[in-house]
Parts: structure tokens; sequence; C-alpha cells
């Protein structure tokens, strides 16, 4: 079940607060800075870095001064080929930004996910059927990851929640951020499912057959469905950074990551 909170702390006690990474763009969702979590090296992720977001082609003219100013320089995109088709790249590429398509799920890869993991929903088990796909999409994002030239980034997929979810997961696990507050941050998504849903009714109006509570459940995510992903991934190879070696992600890789997003 979605819980719409007004607070946010981990299970610790730590308070997370959205105001300090949230970017409310007009008509894009989603946006926030993963900056200020603390690494279990004594240091902590970078600020103006790296940023989770859902798509941003619907933008305003507001929105996209306020973009600019981010000054991005690597747009990763983690939706399918036909997501992008018929949602377009968005501004980022006008703006500079080198624009590198990484499908978590390929074309037609939806059915096949069903198939694999069954109707479940946004769930962690769905998201361990990501891994099902092959380790091409991880291993291109930590080449990326790695290359101090790629930040500022805006990673993202089409809400910012599920696929981008499970791929800010590993960047952090790899930083070495606790748990907690890897589970915290993913949970953030549910702090903006009312102003996103507000603007589908008021501009596109909901699907067919859909009600704003079915609008704002889609839009959210359980609370439990990264540390059953994160279970998941402890039971079969040991952990997030287990997994990553075993498709063949360096410990090289792994320190240019940490020298490029800790501070």
């Amino acid at each position: 079940m979605v819980s719409w909170v007004t607070s946010l702390k981990t299970p610790n006690n730590m308070l997370i607060n959205l105001s300090d990474r949230h970017h409310a763009f007009e008509a894009s969702f989603n946006f926030r800075d993963i900056g200020g979590y603390p690494s279990a090296s004594g240091k902590k992720v970078r600020w103006g870095q790296y940023y989770r977001a859902g798509r941003q082609d619907r933008m305003t003219e507001g929105d996209l001064g306020a973009l600019k100013k981010l000054k991005i320089r690597t747009q990763i995109d983690l939706r399918k080929p036909e997501e992008i088709h018929d949602q377009g790249k968005g501004p980022l590429s006008d703006m500079g930004a080198a624009h590198h398509n990484i499908p978590v799920i390929p074309d037609g890869g939806t059915d096949t996910l069903s198939r694999l993991v069954g109707d479940t929903g946004i769930s962690g088990k769905r998201y361990l059927g990501y891994l099902e796909f092959g380790p091409d999409a991880w291993v291109r994002l930590f080449d990326l990851f790695s290359n101090a030239s790629t930040g500022p980034l805006v990673l993202h997929c089409t809400a910012g929640k599920d696929r981008t979810g499970v791929s800010t997961a590993f960047l952090l696990s790899v930083l070495g951020v606790e748990r907690d507050w890897i589970e915290a941050d993913y949970q953030l998504t549910n702090r903006d499912v009312e102003r996103q849903v507000n603007f589908i009714e008021e501009h596109i109006g909901l699907p067919e057959g859909m009600s704003r509570e079915d609008m704002m459940r889609a839009a959210g995510v359980p609370e439990d469905a990264m540390g059953d992903f994160l279970d998941g991934i402890e039971e079969r190879w040991g952990g997030p950074l287990e997994y990553l070696q075993s498709i063949g992600i360096s410990d090289e890789a792994f320190n240019s990551v940490r020298a490029n997003y800790l501070e």
C-alpha cells in the first residue's frame, strides 16, 4: 500500500528533508538531487551532480529557465525507444547535454517481464525481473558514472520511480550509502504524487476508466518494494556490489564512481 506521508524518516529515525533536494518544476515531476546522503566512508554524496527524475518533455518556459541553471551535461534516459518516440527526448539535448538511451526494459519487454514475474504491479519482485534482461544496461550506466566528465547528470525514465529507483539504488550502494537511506530516498517519490496527479487532471485528463485514487496509486511506490528488491539481491548475489561485480564492473570503476560523487 502506498503511504502519502508529509515527513519521512528512515528506520533509524534519520530525517530526509524533501525541500532540500526537490526541484518542483511546474510540468516535470519527481525531479530531485541525491546529494547529502552519508557514506560509510565518512564522506557525503555531492550536491548538484546527480539528479533523478521523470520525463521532462512537458516543461513550461519557466521550467526550462530553471533547468538551464542546473548546467546538466549528460542525460541518461532509461526509457524504451518506443517511449522516446512517443514522448520525445525532452529539452536537455537542446541545452547541450549528451543524450544516452540505456533502456532498462527493451521494446516489447513489458510483456516479457510480466511473464517472468507475474502481474505483480510495482514490486521488488518486478524490479528483480529487470536483471533478467541482461547486464548491458548496468554496465553502460557505470561506464558513465565512472567518467568524471559526465556530471552534472540527469538520470530518468518516464515516471522517475521504478527504473530510475533501481538504478539510483545501485549507485548509492556503490557510494556506501546505508540501505535505510536508499529505501527512504526511493519513498520520496510519494511526496510528489499529488502534485503530479493534479497536473494530469488539469492538463491531460485521467486515463479512461482510471479514478483519481487509481492514478495516485499508479504514480506512487509501495513502501516495501525497494526493500524487497534489495533483499532479493542479497539472497541471490550477496548484495548490490556483488551483483555488479558479477557482471564485470571492476573495483577500479567503483573507485572512480566514488571519486566523482563523494566529497
